[in-house]
């Protein structure tokens, strides 16, 4: 369920791009002792943007923020969205990073999701981010398609595999309320639950032969390529959002701004959530986070950090899935096995205070 909005002219782009800018040098001030890490540019398709824009967008960061010389700067990409040159000319004002919407290698399923992509014009995309200069190419990979089977996803991942990508992310479906696919959910051949599950630990198999680790719950990585950019929101740590409905995490406040696209270009600034985030809900959120992590949770940061011992908290909850196998304690961390993974939702539901 994202912000999306299709057919808008290039005054609108532009008059986006500005307001965008605006709100960059809004921050100025404020985090004047920080240093940027890392920079996404998400999600959606910001490849649609030309490149001068997004060499707008970026002096404006530089200019407004202290920025590490090694930050990672990530682009959404759809596939057929852009073409060598133009990625040559993204590459060019710093983005090192493509993050390409795959979802799956076969045609029929792309067009139930409504892609309007081929597996053929993902491979070209591919081929030209190399060609354009791009080292560090990650693509998002969907199980739980309707009419999809564990053999044809097994051959999505097998068909992918070969095109030694540093990072893969790979998401079970989710049908949120008030999207067509939610509309149409009763008439949907959605694999069961079992059929998931077989799909999700075939991933982790798969992608582990092939070189790729498991560090978080649907994303796997070679070998020091994990996606910085995302692991600051597995860690609980600051964020800046920037954008129609986008969400900050910054100075002990979480706040969203509001979806409204046409508002935003106009420079009306409104904010739809607002909270100071409580003693309480860090706790349960970094335990929350943190558990989507293969890690998982340090006991003795936890003590540091809150001031009281993780197992005070948490340990008589936790006591039936760590027997159960689906938990695992390990010297200073607690963290999900990896079958613990697949039910997370469900267990972290019922041991955390939402």
């Amino acid at each position: 369920d994202f912000c999306s909005y299709g057919g808008q002219d290039v005054a609108v782009m532009e008059a986006y791009v500005a307001e965008v800018c605006r709100r960059i040098v809004a921050y100025e001030a404020r985090c004047r002792e920080y240093r940027v890490d890392t920079v996404y540019f998400g999600g959606g398709t910001p490849t649609l943007l030309g490149v001068e824009q997004i060499g707008q967008l970026m002096d404006c960061l530089r200019r407004t923020f202290c920025m590490g010389e090694d930050c990672e700067v990530t682009m959404e990409c759809n596939p057929a969205t852009a073409d060598e040159e133009k990625l040559r000319g993204f590459l060019s004002v710093g983005i090192n990073r493509l993050s390409i919407g795959l979802q799956s290698a076969n045609d029929e399923e792309l067009r139930v999701l409504g892609r309007l992509h081929t597996f053929s014009d993902f491979c070209e995309t591919v081929e030209q981010a190399r060609a354009a200069g791009f080292c560090n190419i990650s693509a998002d990979l969907m199980h739980g398609i309707p009419d999809q089977t564990l053999s044809s996803y097994e051959e999505t991942l097998m068909r992918v595999l070969p095109l030694e990508l540093s990072h893969i992310s790979a998401y079970g479906l989710k049908l949120e309320q008030g999207t067509p696919f939610w509309n149409r959910r009763s008439r949907l051949a959605l694999p069961d639950e079992d059929a998931e599950c077989a799909m999700y630990e075939m991933t982790g198999k798969r992608l582990a032969a092939a070189g790729y680790r498991q560090y978080e719950i649907s994303n796997y990585a070679k070998p020091d390529m994990a996606s910085r950019h995302n692991l600051r929101y597995w860690l609980g740590e600051e964020y800046i959002g920037i954008g129609a409905a986008a969400h900050s995490y910054f100075d002990g406040e979480r706040y969203a701004i509001s979806p409204n696209i046409t508002a935003f270009a106009n420079g009306e600034f409104i904010l739809c959530e607002r909270e100071k985030i409580s003693l309480e809900d860090r706790m349960t959120e970094y335990v929350m986070l943190r558990m989507r992590l293969a890690e998982g949770v340090s006991e003795s940061d936890f003590e540091e950090l809150f001031g009281v011992a993780f197992d005070k908290v948490y340990g008589n909850r936790l006591a039936r899935y760590i027997d159960g196998g689906y938990v695992v304690r390990t010297e200073d961390r607690v963290a999900f096995s990896d079958r613990g993974f697949f039910l997370s939702n469900y267990i972290l539901s019922d041991i955390l205070d939402f």
